[in-house]
């Protein structure tokens, strides 16, 4: 950053066009912490949805994020996976890298409460895997998932990668399915098989769908085996989705569930609050296998000129890992 009280912010600001904006900072008030940012991470999935515009208007208010600026469709200043080092603020916090649901900016002021410190032995970097993470961890708890169930994640992204992994480590039988067999090697390095949609294992107790595809979603009701769970992670923006209810779904009595994590699962909600699950869910990923979601680091600079190439879905990024100067 310029100075102490100047900044830089990514601003989404018309259909694939997005440009950075100075900003001045106010001096951070009582009870606020001021950060450096350090890295940062596009959502692809839901960072794809608000460049292109797809936002429906029925979620204009639900899809706000907790420090957004602006309003939908645009401009919108938009991210929720930041990590900075606090360099103004109460002493036991000031020094300390932290996790915070910040848009992509140089710097900022967060209120304390917050401000997630990172736990020690996490790299930064790995951290802005910090919300992807809070939703792999709601949706296993929604989903049940025990020892030794045959699970199905259809959808090698990132979200779908973490749910596998962390299935995998409660020794359940996974195999993530995708389209794409280049996603082979990172299923492997988490702990999974691999499969593509026609070769997938079917009967599974449990099926993750992550593909924000009509197709994907017809691919895990098929997977499913008997009063089996199909378990609904996909945001589809203002897209329809066919679903083929009129095969097995009946007759196999199958349960389309969703899950989103703007809730703490019921199983966990009596005695779990949101910062307690973000803090489980940064202590997860002190995980080095992880390191394979993570796609080399750019420039924040460089932003604007590389969205369109990175948010395709062709562009074999899982997680993009911004860097931001010091």
């Amino acid at each position: 950053m310029a100075s102490s009280d100047q900044a830089q912010a990514l601003w989404y600001v018309a259909p694939g066009k997005a440009e950075i904006r100075a900003e001045t900072l106010p001096a951070p008030a009582a009870g606020e912490a001021r950060l450096a940012a350090v890295a940062s991470a596009l959502s692809r999935g839901t960072e794809r949805l608000i460049f292109s515009g797809r936002v429906p208007e029925s979620e204009f208010e639900r899809m706000r994020a907790p420090f957004m600026s602006g309003a939908f469709p645009f401009p919108v200043k938009y991210g929720y996976a930041m990590v900075g080092r606090v360099v103004d603020g109460p002493a036991a916090l000031k020094g300390r890298l932290a996790f915070a649901l910040y848009p992509h900016q140089t710097a900022f002021n967060l209120p304390v409460e917050n401000i997630v410190p990172l736990p020690d032995g996490l790299p930064p970097e790995r951290a802005v895997l910090g919300a992807n993470m809070e939703t792999a961890l709601n949706a296993v708890w929604d989903s049940a998932a025990g020892p030794a169930d045959r699970v199905a994640v259809v959808g090698a992204g990132v979200l779908g990668l973490l749910v596998a992994r962390l299935a995998a480590a409660m020794r359940a039988d996974v195999t993530v399915v995708d389209t794409n067999p280049q996603r082979a090697a990172v299923a492997a390095q988490l702990g999974a098989a691999f499969a593509l949609p026609d070769k997938a294992p079917d009967n599974c107790d449990l099926v993750v769908h992550t593909s924000a595809s009509a197709a994907g979603l017809t691919t895990a009701l098929r997977l499913a085996g008997d009063e089996a769970t199909v378990l609904e992670l996909s945001w589809y923006g203002t897209d329809d989705v066919k679903v083929p209810l009129g095969e097995v779904f009946h007759s196999r009595r199958l349960k389309l569930v969703s899950s989103q994590v703007g809730k703490v699962a019921p199983s966990r909600r009596p005695r779990w609050d949101y910062r307690r699950r973000l803090s489980a869910a940064l202590e997860l990923l002190k995980d080095p296998a992880l390191d394979a979601l993570l796609a080399p680091a750019i420039a924040f600079t460089d932003l604007p000129a590389r969205l369109a190439d990175i948010l395709t879905p062709t562009s074999g990024v899982l997680c993009q890992v911004i860097r931001y100067p010091n």
